[in-house]
């Protein structure tokens, strides 16, 4: 067989977020250096034009490299096929991922060829679990969606915060509390409010594919399922308003930890020495599970009162195609300027950040009784540049990285979360030295009696 073209192809380069994904990847492409990450890349998608203008845009103000460019049409499996032939692994921005995902997945499920993407639809993640799971594992086939904003945060977030519950001490429930700040207004490309609006469109589908699927195994967790608690709630450790966002992380989070119920130690890889394997068990050996849920919160009361607004009037209008159609035509007007059609001017971008908290509630000693008190906290907190368009790419370009150059100690194959994949290799780490931080805010355990 002969070796791949291509280190990895960019599949939907000229969409809003996959530019910002190019001009990442330029930085770590340099073919001349044998210690170089990234020896070669392409670009492809369905019109050539726009994928030089977007090699442009990316290389500005530099001269644009001599990066291939590739045609490729989700319609046209053919084409998708191919690029799965010349690439050792296919970063797929195409979305929305239920409309344009699973022939890709497909594709790359039928060559052997991995894949990641920055799907934050837990419907399409789940759905390809059900369908291609058994088949990527059998040809060796890496699937793992969520490989961005949404939802690699969560998932490193969690993971640290639960790793802080040492000795006897375990946790009940961690709360992340997600925080999107900018000096400017915080805009988002229409592609993400396409996904949101088709996803409580189809919610009912979502509903009955997890009811046609055996149920899966559920960690043990001690004490009680914590309460439904206030609609809106002010968070004293984060000082947010704060109320539940319907988002794809805490289903990621909640497949990683049934991954763990079946597979304690983590899932083996096909080439791994002892000393990966005891790092691995030992990784997670020390991982405490926890109920997880997550939160959006501000400042101002006023701005959380609007979300719950334009989510009552997405839920309201997405239950009929013409309210659907309302949406999409209109997103400015029905997401309060939140969401445009062009997306987020450059300063936008470049003025907006994240800041996501993880309030850990336990116990500081696990010794079996029930109805205890929870009487420790840890918080921690997870924080780097604009979300979208910014620290997804680093995520999903250092996520790239690991898979071609640790390849030999990740798992075989599957359709698998980033937790589980990535949990125990050196991804915090890369993301701490592309500007994305993990911290340890405070601990709070009962005092010890003498």
């Amino acid at each position: 067989m002969e070796a791949p073209l291509y280190d990895f192809i960019i599949l939907g380069a000229s969409g809003f977020t996959g530019k910002y994904v190019v001009r990442e990847a330029l930085k770590f492409l340099n073919p001349s250096s044998s210690s170089s990450p990234l020896k070669s890349f392409a670009l492809a998608g369905r019109n050539p034009t726009k994928l030089m203008e977007t090699l442009k845009w990316a290389a500005h103000p530099n001269s644009p490299p001599s990066i291939p460019l590739l045609t490729a049409d989700i319609s046209d499996p053919q084409s998708i096929h191919r690029l799965c032939t010349q690439t050792k692994l296919i970063l797929n921005c195409a979305g929305p991922f239920r409309r344009y995902g699973e022939p890709v997945v497909a594709a790359c499920v039928e060559t052997g060829c991995d894949y990641l993407d920055i799907c934050g639809e837990p419907e399409f993640m789940e759905k390809m679990e059900a369908n291609y799971h058994e088949r990527a594992v059998d040809n060796g086939c890496l699937v793992i969606s969520a490989c961005g904003f949404d939802s690699v945060p969560a998932e490193l977030g969690f993971i640290f915060n639960s790793k802080q519950w040492v000795g006897e001490s375990a946790p009940n429930r961690v709360e992340a509390y997600l925080s999107l700040e900018s000096k400017n207004k915080i805009v988002a490309n229409f592609g993400t409010f396409e996904s949101a609006v088709l996803g409580v469109a189809n919610a009912d589908r979502l509903v009955q594919l997890r009811r046609s699927r055996p149920r899966r195994p559920r960690p043990t967790i001690p004490g009680c399922p914590p309460p439904k608690g206030p609609t809106v709630e002010h968070n004293k450790e984060t000082s947010l308003w704060a109320v539940r966002l319907p988002s794809a992380d805490s289903t990621v989070v909640r497949r990683t930890l049934s991954s763990l119920a079946e597979n304690p130690h983590g899932l083996p890889s096909v080439n791994e020495r002892v000393e990966e394997i005891e790092q691995r068990t030992a990784f997670w050996s020390s991982m405490k599970p926890a109920h997880f849920s997550v939160k959006i919160g501000h400042k101002s009361l006023i701005c959380i009162l609007q979300m719950i607004a334009v989510g009552m009037i997405i839920g309201l209008l997405s239950r009929s195609s013409f309210g659907t159609w309302l949406l999409l035509t209109f997103p400015s007007i029905f997401s309060l300027g939140w969401f445009r059609k062009n997306g987020p001017s450059e300063d936008e971008v470049d003025s907006a950040s994240f800041k996501m908290w993880f309030v850990g509630h336990g116990f500081s000693n696990n010794n079996g009784r029930e109805n205890r008190e929870l009487d420790m906290k840890i918080v921690t907190r997870v924080m780097g540049p604009e979300s979208g368009y910014v620290a997804t790419p680093i995520i999903l370009l250092q996520c790239a990285l690991i898979v071609l150059r640790k390849r030999e100690i990740l798992p075989k194959g599957g359709v698998l979360t980033p937790g589980i994949v990535f949990g125990p290799t050196d991804l915090q780490k890369r993301l701490e030295e592309n500007g994305i931080c993990f911290d340890v805010i405070s601990k709070h355990a009962p005092l010890q009696k003498w």
